[in-house]
C-alpha cells in the first residue's frame, strides 16, 4: 500500500509530528487565537448587554463581526495569493492584539463606548478574513504530505476544544471583572502573534506562484477566481455545496432545538449544556479522521455524514430533552472533523498554489454565509410553526437537496488524491 493510500504511513527519515517544532508552534499559536476568539464572541455581547441593557446592541456585535468577515473574505484570499502569507498573518495578529488591548485599556479607564466595541467587532471580522486563509495555509505548509491528515486531525482538536472551553471561560472571567476576559484575549493574541513571528514557512511566493498571483491581481474579477474555480469543477462544486448545505441546515437546527427546549421549560443553563454536544462530538470525532478516510472514499464519506445529519434532525422532535439534544448533536458532529480534513485534502491541496488563498477564502466565505441564512430561515419558520414541525421540515428540505447529488456521479466517483 502506498503512502497516498495509507494515511498513517510515514516516509523514512520524516520527523514525527509531535517533534515538528514549526507545526507545533504554529498550532499552539492558532489554538490561542481560536480560544481568544471564542472567549471574545461570548464576552463582547455579554458586556454590551451589561452596559446598555439592549439585546439588539448585544447582537449587533456578532452581526458587525460577521459582516466584516464576509465583506472582506474574498479579498483576504486574493491578498494571501499576492503577498507573503507570513507577513499577512503577522499583520492580522497584530491588529487583533491592538484591538483587544484598546478595549481592555478603555474598560480599565472606564471609557469604553458602544461605537468602540462595534469598531472592535469590525476589526476582528476583518482579521479573520485576512488572517484566516494565511493561518490555514501556514499550518499545512510545515508538514510533509504523508503527515497531512494527522496534522489536520490535531487541528480539529484546536477548533472543537476552543468551541467547548471558550463560552464558559468567558463567563468565568467576566465574573472576575469586566476587563478580565479582554485581558485574556490580549494574552491569547500575543501568543498567536509570537508564533507567527517565530516560525518561517513556505508562503507560496515562488516565482511561478508570484507571477500567477500578479497576473491574477491585474485580471478583472481576480478576487472571484477561487470561487469560479470551485464552482466550475463538478466534483469540487458538489463537495463544497453539500458542505455549505450541511452548515446551513445545522445552524437552522440549532435555533430550532433552542426554541424546543425553551418551550419544554428547560433552563438557559440546561440548554447551553445540551448545545455543547456539538463540540464534544467534534472532539470525539477528531481521532476517527484517519480511520474514516482509510475506510471510505471522499464522496461516500461526505454523503454518509450528510444523510446521518438529516436523520438526526428528527430525533429531538420525537424525544425532547437536553440529554437527547446533546446526544443527537454529538452523534451528528462525529464525522465533521473527517469532513473538514477531507475538504482540505480534496479541495485546498489540489488547487493551484497561485490560487490557493482565494480558494480557501471562497470556501470559508460560503460556509460563514450559511450560518445566518440557516438561522434566519429557521427563525421565519419558527414564527409560524412549532419546533416539532420545523425540525422534520428542515430534515426533508435537506434530504431533497442531497438526493440529486447522491444519485449523480460527481461524488460517487471521487477518490483520494495521491500524496
Amino acid at each position: 500500500m502506498t503512502v497516498a493510500e495509507n494515511p498513517t504511513t510515514v516516509a523514512p527519515g520524516t520527523v514525527p509530528l509531535r517533534r515538528n517544532r514549526r507545526f507545533q508552534t504554529l498550532w499552539a499559536g492558532s489554538a490561542a487565537a481560536m480560544l481568544g476568539t471564542c472567549v471574545a464572541d461570548t464576552a463582547y455581547p455579554l458586556l454590551l448587554l451589561a452596559m446598555t441593557g439592549s439585546p439588539t446592541l448585544a447582537g449587533a456585535f456578532g452581526a458587525v463581526q460577521f459582516g466584516a468577515s464576509v465583506l472582506f473574505g474574498l479579498h483576504g484570499g486574493a491578498v494571501a495569493d499576492r503577498h507573503d502569507r507570513r507577513r499577512v498573518l503577522i499583520v492580522a495578529d497584530t491588529v487583533r492584539l491592538l484591538t483587544a488591548l484598546s478595549v481592555a485599556v478603555a474598560l480599565l479607564a472606564h471609557r469604553l463606548t458602544v461605537p468602540h466595541t462595534l469598531l472592535a467587532a469590525a476589526a476582528i471580522g476583518a482579521t479573520m478574513a485576512y488572517g484566516g486563509p494565511a493561518r490555514m495555509l501556514a499550518l499545512r505548509a510545515v508538514v510533509p504530505p504523508e503527515q497531512l491528515r494527522q496534522a489536520l486531525s490535531q487541528d480539529e482538536l484546536r477548533v472543537n476544544g476552543a468551541a467547548l472551553a471558550g463560552p464558559p471561560l468567558a463567563g468565568l472571567l467576566l465574573g472576575l471583572g469586566r476587563a478580565v476576559p479582554f485581558l485574556a484575549t490580549v494574552l491569547a493574541s500575543a501568543a498567536a502573534l509570537g508564533a507567527s513571528i517565530a516560525v518561517r514557512f513556505d508562503s507560496g511566493t515562488t516565482d511561478d506562484a508570484a507571477d500567477g498571483a500578479a497576473d491574477g491581481g491585474k485580471e478583472k474579477g481576480a478576487v472571484f477566481a477561487g470561487l469560479r474555480y470551485l464552482l466550475t469543477d463538478p466534483t469540487l462544486r458538489a463537495t463544497v455545496l453539500v458542505t455549505v448545505a450541511l452548515n446551513l441546515a445545522g445552524s437552522a437546527m440549532l435555533l430550532a432545538v433552542m426554541v424546543l427546549l425553551r418551550d419544554h421549560g428547560i433552563s438557559e443553563a440546561g440548554t447551553g449544556l445540551a448545545l455543547t454536544g456539538e463540540a464534544v462530538g467534534g472532539l470525539l470525532g477528531a481521532p476517527l479522521v484517519t480511520r474514516l478516510h482509510r475506510t471510505l472514499a471522499p464522496g461516500t464519506l461526505l454523503l454518509a455524514v450528510a444523510w446521518s445529519a438529516a436523520l438526526l434532525f428528527l430525533v429531538p422532535a420525537f424525544a425532547v430533552g437536553p440529554v437527547v439534544v446533546f446526544a443527537a448533536l454529538a452523534a451528528m458532529s462525529l464525522g465533521v472533523p473527517a469532513l473538514r480534513v477531507m475538504l482540505d485534502v480534496l479541495v485546498f491541496q489540489q488547487v493551484p498554489e497561485a490560487m490557493r488563498g482565494r480558494a480557501v477564502a471562497a470556501t470559508m466565505t460560503l460556509l460563514m454565509t450559511g450560518l445566518p441564512v440557516g438561522t434566519m430561515t429557521a427563525g421565519l419558520l419558527l414564527d409560524h410553526l412549532p419546533a416539532t414541525t420545523v425540525l422534520p421540515l428542515l430534515a426533508a428540505l435537506f434530504a431533497a437537496g442531497l438526493l440529486p447529488l447522491t444519485l449523480g456521479r460527481s461524488l460517487r466517483g471521487t477518490s483520494w488524491p495521491k500524496a
